[in-house]
Order: structure tokens, then sequence, then C-alpha cells
């Protein structure tokens, strides 16, 4: 088969595609033919040398994929040849499980994404105003945030000209929001804490403002804030066996109304995946960015 490999950590110029050994699956696992994957920033970072794939899985990049199922385990039951898939690989992540199975975001909340325009933020704004939410961003362009309000954001903040504190307590009158998706970690953490309701839920997702941060651990305890982080890649397959189930129960039909659609703003063939992770870096993007076959 074909595929991208990290020749030696460093830039994107040290992706190649190449001819690599087939993959051989277990008797409980299918093979799939890719039709198509989505970068992701923790390509990025593993491309960097930073963030290796869990043990026993595949070291070549990629967190998601779409294709049709060309050979199943002789345990599998609910596949079969032919069948048209999507699915979460060894190291990928999904915003159903953090929003909603781990920060319990619920109808006539407010959810806060940092970064809406991401993939992962044009994705949680669709489901979170799905399930009746009020939805706030950040971003850093007016046209990003014109972006996300087209896909039923209430509120856009730019991060780059407005502090995204004051205007949350002034769209909340003084009580800040329920639930804070973040990809930034370190640089946001006060002011995610700020920002948070009473019971307040702050889900960290990224580390791209930083991961060392000092603490005041009193707002924790004052408003009964809870903090978590999620890595999908140390998840067991039955867990996200569990996630799978979950987003085939809440999310597929929101996908099959045309409710939530997926947002892609380019695709690139694989031999230009050195390309697509330069896109991918710049932040220019609204949305996915593909990488086809």
């Amino acid at each position: 088969m074909k595929a991208i490999v990290i020749t030696t950590p460093g830039g994107p110029e040290v992706l190649q595609l190449q001819e690599v050994d087939d993959p051989q699956f277990k008797d409980d696992e299918v093979l799939i033919r890719v039709h198509a994957t989505a970068l992701n920033r923790a390509d990025t970072l593993q491309r960097k040398g930073a963030h290796p794939p869990p043990q026993g899985a595949s070291p070549y990049p990629g967190l998601e994929c779409s294709g049709i199922i060309e050979s199943v385990g002789k345990n599998v039951s609910k596949w079969k040849i032919g069948d048209q898939v999507c699915a979460l690989l060894a190291g990928g992540s999904t915003v159903w499980s953090t929003i909603f199975m781990m920060s319990r975001l619920s109808k006539g909340e407010t959810l806060l994404i940092h970064g809406g325009s991401s993939g992962i933020g044009t994705f949680a704004i669709q489901i979170a105003k799905y399930i009746g939410a009020k939805v706030f961003v950040t971003a850093g362009s007016e046209e990003k945030l014109a972006f996300c309000k087209s896909l039923g954001a209430d509120l856009g903040i730019n991060y780059k000209t407005e502090d995204f504190v004051a205007r949350v307590k002034e769209e909340t009158g003084g009580q800040g929001v329920d639930v804070i998706l973040d990809c930034m970690g370190a640089s946001y953490y006060k002011r995610n804490l700020d920002s948070l309701n009473f019971d307040g839920r702050l889900f960290i997702i990224g580390f791209q403002g930083g991961v060392s941060t000092e603490v005041d651990l009193r707002p924790l305890l004052a408003k009964r804030l809870t903090v978590q982080g999620a890595g999908l890649r140390s998840r067991s397959p039955e867990n996200k066996a569990l996630i799978i189930s979950e987003v085939e129960k809440n999310v597929w039909p929101a996908i099959a109304e045309g409710k939530v659609k997926p947002v892609v703003y380019k695709s690139f063939p694989l031999a230009e995946a050195a390309e697509a992770h330069q896109l991918m870096e710049s932040s220019q993007h609204i949305g996915k960015i593909l990488l086809l076959p």
C-alpha cells in the first residue's frame, strides 16, 4: 500500500509518499480501502516527534478516514465487504466524546469554542446548535467569525482585538458559559476559568498556547468548576467502540437530516501531504483539510 512516511522528525518537508507493507489485520478488525483522510493538529505534532502513536499502532500519521471495506476478519459480524464507512483510527479524536459524553453539554446551556473555524470547531458549532445549546466562538479574523455565524454560532469574538472574558461576561449578564472547548491550554487557562459559570466545565484538547502555567485553585472551589482533558490515543478499543456507538446514535441522525454537514476547506492529493501540513500550520483554513489517495 501507499502511505505518508515521516522520514525523520522535522518540518513538512520530511513527509514522503512511499510504498509500504500491506497492513495485517486481526480476526476482529476490517481492512479499509481509504478514499479520504483528514489532517489534525496531532498529525503535525507527530511529524515533529512530539506526539508518538500508541504502542502497537501504525507508525504512519492519520487519525480518521473514510472508505470502503475490502476485507473482514473472521470474528466480524456487523460489517461486510463493500460497506462504505468512516473510521476513528488508533490516534483519532471526536467532539462527541469531549463536549457531550464527558462535559455533558445539554439543551439550554452555553458553549464557548476556541478556534471555532477549525475542523473540530465547525463540527462542534453545528452539533451543539442541533441539541439546543447556545454557542459562542473565538477566531482570529472577521472572515472566520462570519463563517462560524453562518453555521449557527450565536456570538463571534475576535481574539486578536477583543477580550473574550469581557465579551462572555457581557453576553451572559456576568454569569459566564457552562462549557468551554479549549485548544490553547496554558495561555488561556486562567481566562477560561474566569469565563465559566457556576458548575462550569473546561475541556482542554490541545496546547497551542503552551503546557505550563501557574494555577490559582480558588475558582475551582468557589464556582464548583471541573477541568478535564482528552487524549483519545490512550483509550482502549472498547472505549472507542462506545464513542462510535454514541456518535452513531446521536450524531448520525443530524447528518442524515442535513443539520450537520462536513466543512471541507481544501483537498490535496496524498503526495502533497507536505503542502497540506503547511496549510494546517498557517491556520489560514476554515474547516477540514483532506488528503485523497
